[in-house]
């Protein structure tokens, strides 16, 4: 994996946009070593975006709203390291930000750094317990250590201070499967009490979350929330399905004790590009560690 420490570009090469953001080789873009043994890789700059977040920054480089935008940039590129280096140089002149704090420990979490994640979505939580991002990418990164007890109750508090129906979707959905990998089945009972018919989404991806909660309170089928296999790695909405569903049937199989069809259900959510995902990753863990899969 890939350290804190080895993607650590110094604020003026950030700010001034010397950050790398071409692709000349494989080696330039890698950006982690997968659980599996996989080579993950980044993507190319094609439409300009980072190039563009990059000159605003450069022009106004104590901008820690502009620092945000560009690691937004390059993470949807899947440059990663570069989020993370352009959220530590930002942080250097904007040490208390919540907001780069909670940006770097997201994309730390998406190179399967979670102790570093762990430190500053911690740190984020202690500066400002009201924040719900930091208590959703903490509860992730307690998950994905398999510590579920404890990514239970980050998710019930992030659950708590959610203001819309997308965040109580998307934290339902982790708040129900960690409770249930931490075998407090009551409890996770009592998510999807709460979770009525009149709940819907607006953000389009969550919609992937709510079919797997109505797949979980029995009202739906997985044959009939399985997506298609996506035909283009292009296509970056139909990956982040294809992998969100495929986690969620394969761990309601894994904590159902049927190991060997979750590890069917797992081995498809990490056979795309989207490596990034949350659904990959869960995944990837759960083939990594677990024998019987």
């Amino acid at each position: 994996m890939v350290s804190r420490r080895s993607v650590l570009i110094s604020a003026p090469s950030v700010l001034l946009g010397i950050a790398r953001t071409s692709r000349a080789d494989d080696d330039a873009a890698l950006q982690t070593t997968s659980l599996l043994g996989r080579k993950l890789y980044a993507l190319p700059d094609n439409d300009g975006a980072i190039a563009s977040a990059t000159a605003k920054l450069a022009a106004d480089p104590k901008n820690s709203s502009l620092a945000l935008k560009l690691s937004q940039a390059q993470a949807a590129k899947r440059q990663y390291r570069e989020a993370v280096a352009t959220c530590s140089a930002a942080l250097t002149l904007n040490p208390g930000s919540v907001e780069l704090l909670v940006e770097r420990g997201h994309r730390e979490l998406g190179l399967r750094e979670f102790k570093p994640a762990f430190t500053d979505l911690s740190h984020t939580v202690a500066l400002d317990p009201k924040q719900l991002d930091a208590h959703y990418h903490l509860g992730l990164t307690y998950y994905f250590l398999r510590q579920f007890a404890r990514a239970a109750a980050a998710f019930g508090r992030a659950l708590a201070l959610a203001q819309s129906a997308d965040s109580v979707i998307d934290c339902s959905n982790w708040c129900y499967v960690s409770l249930r990998r931490s075998g407090q089945l009551a409890e996770a009972a009592k998510v999807l009490a709460r979770l009525t018919p009149d709940v819907r989404n607006t953000e389009p991806h969550l919609f992937f979350y709510l079919q797997l909660l109505h797949f979980y309170q029995g009202k739906v089928s997985e044959s009939q929330i399985i997506p298609p296999q996506p035909s283009s790695p292009a296509d970056v909405e139909a990956e982040l399905a294809y992998n969100t569903i495929n986690y969620g049937v394969g761990n309601w199989h894994f904590y159902n004790d049927d190991h060997p069809h979750a590890g069917n259900f797992f081995k498809a959510a990490t056979s795309g590009d989207a490596w990034n995902s949350w659904g990959f990753i869960g995944s990837e863990i759960e083939l990594a560690k677990d024998p019987r899969l």
